[in-house]
């Protein structure tokens, strides 16, 4: 019996990848869900290489994306909120019935089988989220570009590299969140067995790397003008830096079980210190390629005030055509494409534990035990505006006293008439100051910056080498620098590095969808379990308040305090996938 394989039908919206039903359409709705009314086949889709760029075009359009949009529930993760709230650094207070934070995973109510109203509230539902849409389109375009009779060998061996590209971050997304999946690695045809067995941890990494390997000598190190946001060899290079290193954590590499029920679908089930070293070599060859290519490079400020360094690390994440980011996705061009977001944003917010961890402006630790009641010190601006502390703070979290989306002083006040229940700040990033911020600037998803890859080749010398050396220390230090900050202090152990490097990428990658996997990739039980905390403000004036008097509170505690389980690094497949039979093994622990 063919079982059909939700994979392969959602891509499709209920048909298989025939070209009888749902099939490659023309026009302003190309390649949309009727298309069988336009008499389109394989044959004029790669009649020439404008139509069959169309096709490769259309599997960059479902790449993943961080931040809600108005696209449809599949763009819509975890209820139109973000991955940070299952973070220590983020908390949901949305009283919304859809909200995945507060209804999934702050009760502990996920699992294989869930309420139909919080179906795709998940921050990740295997076979209705779009990866293995990408798959489809760029096998497509990879199995017939020999059909395209207008492009030079090197434009098309260019264009498949980034198809394979293409394929590869969809399965790093997967790996990411699912661990082992089905490897489909040919586009399928309606006369298959619909089998499809999950494959390994170890086959999924190995299969993403070698797609990496075979895309890498073909792509453009960096690509410009009208190529800009198409894949290039930076980026995949990058990438696959980012995959060894996941591969390398402890939670995947190691002796010891992340879960009792942990199998060759979830982890490598040893430890191999080489891996670290495979992770180690990818970052040398990034920094080795770079040196002889140049073009990226952390974006600087204009001179030494924090006003300047804050731009500057917006500019690095936010702006297209940039020197830092790598791999950026798009869903649109306007800023109104988040608007969904825009909407929600004063109902969820960063915990103090999180604003607790950027530094004074001179690089000197925010000490744990500061008195919020009686500060020593004004915590966040000084009595002539100046910001007090790290230049990242104010870009990630927005602070009482900030300006906030429209100009207009935030409402973070309890005695503000506009103040709702929040954590005592707002998600800044992405959202920032003015409405000019945002028009005119057109969006994108940094999914991949420099920083992160300096970062990651950092903690693969600390890890491989048993401690940092001056490689390790000038990558991170660089990336302090760009904000004003103070290098590192020498000497530090492993133990020492690792810690001040995650929490580097804490406040460097924050909103960014890095911490979560390092708190998984990690096993950081601690983080998962400590309590949360957000601060309570009282303004001198409700609505442009210039001072401030501060409480602490607790902040709804989640179930993972008292009751964890390291079931929850991965997603559970759901049960009626797995019903399907065409080989799904569900993961540990659902």
């Amino acid at each position: 019996m063919k079982h059909y394989i939700s994979i392969v039908t959602a891509l499709a919206a209920g048909c298989l990848l025939t070209f009888s039903c749902y099939d490659l359409k023309f026009g302003d709705a190309f390649l949309g869900e009727h298309p069988e009314s336009s008499g389109a086949t394989i044959d004029t889709m790669f009649n020439s290489a404008t139509n069959a760029d169309r096709v490769l075009t259309k599997a960059y359009t479902y790449l993943p994306y961080g931040l809600p949009t108005n696209g449809g529930d599949a763009y819509d993760k975890l209820g139109v909120n973000i991955l940070e709230a299952l973070s220590d650094l983020h908390q949901s207070t949305r009283n919304n019935i859809s909200d995945g934070p507060m209804n999934l995973y702050y009760n502990g109510a996920l699992g294989s089988n869930i309420s139909s109203t919080l179906v795709g509230s998940e921050a990740y539902r295997f076979g209705s989220e779009l990866e293995y849409n990408a798959v489809r389109y760029a096998w497509i375009f990879i199995e017939n570009a020999d059909r395209i009779p207008d492009i030079s060998s090197t434009d098309r061996n260019r264009k498949i590299a980034e198809a394979k590209m293409i394929i590869a971050i969809a399965y790093s997304e997967l790996l990411r969140y699912m661990g082992g999946v089905p490897l489909i690695k040919h586009s399928v045809d309606v006369n298959e067995e619909m089998y499809f067995p999950r494959n390994t941890f170890a086959e999924t990494v190995d299969y993403i790397v070698q797609l990496l390997d075979e895309a890498i000598p073909y792509l453009n190190w960096k690509n410009s003008g009208t190529e800009d946001g198409r894949m290039g060899r930076a980026g995949a290079m990058g990438l696959k830096l980012r995959i060894l290193l996941w591969a390398a954590s402890p939670t995947f590499n190691s002796d010891t079980p992340w879960h009792p029920d942990a199998d060759e679908y979830t982890c490598y089930g040893n430890y191999d210190r080489e891996r670290w070293k495979r992770a180690l070599d990818a970052g040398r060859e990034f920094f080795d390629e770079l040196a002889a290519e140049g073009q990226y490079a952390l974006t600087m400020p204009s001179s030494d005030t924090p006003e300047a360094r804050r731009q500057a690390y917006r500019s690095g994440y936010y702006d297209r055509g940039g020197t830092e980011v790598l791999i950026s996705t798009r869903r649109g061009y306007s800023s109104s494409i988040t608007d969904a977001f825009f909407r929600e944003r004063r109902y969820s917010g960063p915990t103090l534990n999180y604003v607790n961890m950027f530094s004074w402006d001179d690089g000197s630790e925010f000490p744990e035990d500061f008195d919020w009641e009686n500060p020593s010190r004004q915590p966040f601006f000084d009595a002539d505006g100046t910001p007090t502390r790290d230049p990242r703070l104010y870009e990630n979290c927005t602070v009482p006293g900030e300006r906030y989306y429209d100009g207009t002083v935030a409402p973070l006040h309890v005695n503000s008439p506009l103040y709702s229940l929040n954590t005592g700040f707002f998600q800044m990033k992405f959202i920032l100051q003015y409405t000019s911020d945002r028009d005119g600037r057109p969006v994108q998803w940094p999914y991949l910056r420099l920083p992160e890859v300096m970062l990651s080749y950092a903690e693969a010398i600390n890890e491989y080498n048993d401690g940092p050396d001056d490689t390790a220390y000038g990558m991170v230090n660089d990336i302090r620098n760009r904000v004003g900050l103070p290098p590192l202090q020498e000497g530090l152990s492993t133990e020492e590095f690792r810690e001040a490097l995650l929490r580097e990428r804490a406040l460097e990658f924050g909103y960014e969808e890095v911490r979560w996997f390092d708190l998984v990739r990690w096993g950081r039980e601690d983080d998962f379990r400590k309590k949360l905390y957000g601060l309570s403000s009282v303004g001198n004036d409700q609505n442009n308040p210039t001072s401030f008097t501060f409480g602490v509170i607790e902040l709804q505690q989640r179930q993972w305090s008292y009751s964890w389980d390291t079931k929850w690094y991965l997603a559970p497949f759901p049960q009626t996938e797995i019903n399907k039979e065409y080989g799904l093994v569900q993961n540990p622990g659902w």
